[in-house]
C-alpha cells in the first residue's frame, strides 16, 4: 500500500511538470498528438510525427524495476524521454527513475532545457544546486519528499544512507539534455586542451592528464 501511494505521488510530480509546460523550453504543440518517428531521415528541431500510432506509443514500462548501479558513480538514470518513449514527442514533458547504491552519487550536472523535480521513493539523499551567484542550496531528503532543481543550474544528488535509494524525476521537456560537469570537461572528444583545464582549475598539466585518464572511453 505504501508503494502504491509513493507511485501516486510520483505521478503528481509529472502533473506538476505538465502544469509548468507553458514555461517549458520546448515549442508548443500544434496538434493533439505527434508520436516521434525515430526512423525518419528528416532532421528538425524535435522529431517528425509517425503515421501509424498505437496505444503502446504512449506506454513505457521501463521504470518498474531498479536499475544497475554497478558503476563508478554508484547511480543509474533510467530515462523515459522522447528517445525511449516516442509518445511524449511535442508534449513538453518526460520522466526518469534514478537509483543509487549506498554512497552512490548522481554527479554534478545540468539540464539546459528543463527544470527537474524529484520525488523520493526510498532512502536518504543529500541534494543541492548552485546558483549563478555561486550560492549553494542543499537539503537532506527522505521517502515522500520533493525537491526542485531550476533549469540550467548545476545540481547533484548523493545517497547518504546505508541502503539503496531511488527517486522519480520529472522534467518540463521531452528531452531535457544532460551535461555532467566532470565528464564534459575531462571526457570531451576531441579533448579540451590540457593547458586550458590546468589554468582553469589551477593545477598542473600532469594532474589534468591523470583526471582525463579516469574519464577516457573504455
Amino acid at each position: 500500500m505504501v508503494r502504491i501511494h509513493l507511485y501516486a505521488a510520483a505521478a503528481c510530480a509529472v502533473v506538476l511538470a505538465l502544469a509548468a509546460s507553458t514555461l517549458a523550453g520546448d515549442p508548443d504543440m500544434l496538434q493533439d498528438i505527434c508520436v516521434a518517428d525515430r526512423a525518419s531521415p528528416i532532421k528538425i528541431n524535435g522529431f517528425p510525427c509517425k503515421a501509424n500510432v498505437t496505444a503502446d506509443d504512449f506506454f513505457f514500462p521501463g521504470l518498474r524495476n531498479p536499475g544497475n548501479t554497478s558503476n563508478p558513480a554508484g547511480s543509474v538514470v533510467t530515462a523515459a524521454n522522447v528517445d525511449s518513449f516516442p509518445g511524449v514527442n511535442t508534449l513538453g514533458v518526460s520522466i526518469a527513475r534514478i537509483d543509487y547504491a549506498p554512497g552512490g552519487q548522481n554527479p554534478p550536472h545540468t539540464h539546459p532545457r528543463a527544470t527537474e523535480i524529484i520525488f523520493v521513493l526510498e532512502g536518504t539523499l543529500e541534494v543541492g544546486f548552485i546558483t549563478t551567484a555561486n550560492k549553494l542550496f542543499t537539503k537532506i531528503v527522505t521517502m515522500g519528499d520533493v525537491f526542485v532543481f531550476p533549469r540550467g543550474l548545476v545540481h547533484f544528488q548523493q545517497n547518504r544512507g546505508n541502503c539503496a535509494a531511488a527517486v522519480v524525476a520529472a522534467f518540463n521537456s521531452q528531452l531535457q539534455g544532460t551535461q555532467a560537469i566532470a565528464m564534459t570537461l575531462f571526457g570531451a572528444m576531441p579533448p579540451v586542451p590540457t593547458d586550458i583545464l590546468a589554468k582553469a582549475f589551477r593545477i598542473d598539466n600532469g594532474e589534468v592528464d591523470a583526471i582525463k585518464a579516469k574519464f577516457a572511453p573504455k
